[in-house]
């Protein structure tokens, strides 16, 4: 069942624990905490679709905590979070530059260095003109953790832009198919095996081995797979229209929302991949600092289930209208869940 929860998100991952008895159940957690700004962040005009008219221009959140202590803050709630964590799961946590490099250190401790995989960096603007001493900043980072050796991971792919076609893929067949070759052999000498044997009369190079057994070459030949340069080296043909995109990197070019419906609003397509990257259909997906939803959102639309915590009354009200409208591939009309208001314990 989705979960909602209305609290200190203390309290709801401690009643993920307790009474729900969620232990190693989660299988991804993103989380978007404050950054440490010292500011609190209000529900304005421009906002004002997501939460009622009672609430426009109060304060949603604030985020006044700083330092060590916001460090601590964090930490408390990134142990229990490990707790809920499957033995293959995986956490992200959003950050920016001023505070990033601490939680870094901290989550280093609570998780394990060796489970560290990734600083993205996450493009989050345009360039600004602001006057400063220093460079302008147009980043932030998501620090990616998994529990254990073996997470959860669906390779994620890009397609080739036609800069990427141009380079990555120089050739063109007579019929216009772009494509490129790659050498038959690989490092590592081998005194025995199929991948030692003569192919077309030649021997790998001093050092390497062919790549494959030599049937294979052979068939990659009569197949027109092998090029054959004037010299007469042989090189494996590789179509770009047989390659599902290019790896993903560690720059994600993911801006904000120009004019967000809630503070801090982050790209629905950065949580689309990571719900899709770190997570399998039927995965339970949590976000502690739900904010207005669009984590719980793109898990529902992914196929996955949920769990929301926040202890803000207007994430609470814009989280349940952005969730009217999370119609996915796999439902029909809105998805259910069960609401929970921690203070009293009442659930519908």
């Amino acid at each position: 069942m989705n979960l909602l929860i209305e609290g200190d998100n203390i309290n709801g991952l401690t009643y993920l624990l307790h009474e729900k008895n969620l232990r190693e159940k989660i299988d991804l957690v993103y989380i978007d905490p404050p950054f440490a700004t010292g500011s609190s962040f209000t529900m304005t005009q421009d906002r004002a679709a997501t939460v009622s008219p009672a609430r426009r221009g109060t304060v949603a959140y604030s985020d006044r905590l700083k330092g060590a202590e916001f460090v601590e803050f964090l930490r408390q709630r990134l142990v229990l979070l490990r707790q809920l964590l499957s033995v293959r799961g995986s956490i992200y946590l959003h950050i920016d530059y001023k505070i990033g490099h601490y939680v870094k250190v901290m989550m280093d401790e609570v998780f394990g260095m060796v489970n560290f995989r990734n600083d993205i960096t996450r493009v989050k603007c345009n360039p600004k003109n602001f006057q400063r001493i220093g460079y302008g900043n147009i980043k932030d980072a998501i620090l990616f953790y998994s529990k254990g050796p073996r997470p959860i991971w669906n390779e994620p792919r890009e397609q080739y832009s036609a800069a990427d076609l141009a380079k990555l893929f120089p050739k063109t067949t007579p019929q216009g198919r772009r494509y490129t070759t790659v050498p038959i052999h690989a490092p590592g000498e081998t005194q025995c095996g199929k991948s030692s044997r003569p192919f077309r009369g030649l021997m790998p190079p001093k050092g390497r081995h062919w790549r494959t057994d030599v049937e294979t070459l052979e068939q990659w030949d009569r197949e027109g797979l092998i090029e054959w340069s004037a010299t007469g080296n042989p090189r494996k043909v590789v179509f770009a229209d047989e390659r599902s995109g290019k790896r993903v990197q560690d720059i994600w070019q993911y801006k904000d929302p120009q004019y967000p419906l809630y503070p801090t609003e982050k790209n629905p397509h950065l949580l689309d991949r990571i719900i899709a990257t770190s997570s399998n259909p039927g995965s339970t997906v949590l976000d502690c600092f739900c904010g207005s939803g669009t984590t719980l959102k793109a898990a529902h639309q992914l196929n996955r289930k949920w769990i929301g915590i926040d202890q803000s009354a207007q994430a609470i009200e814009a989280t349940s209208k952005k969730l009217k409208d999370a119609k996915g591939d796999f439902f029909v009309g809105e998805p259910e869940y069960e609401f929970v208001q921690l203070a009293g314990l009442n659930c519908r």
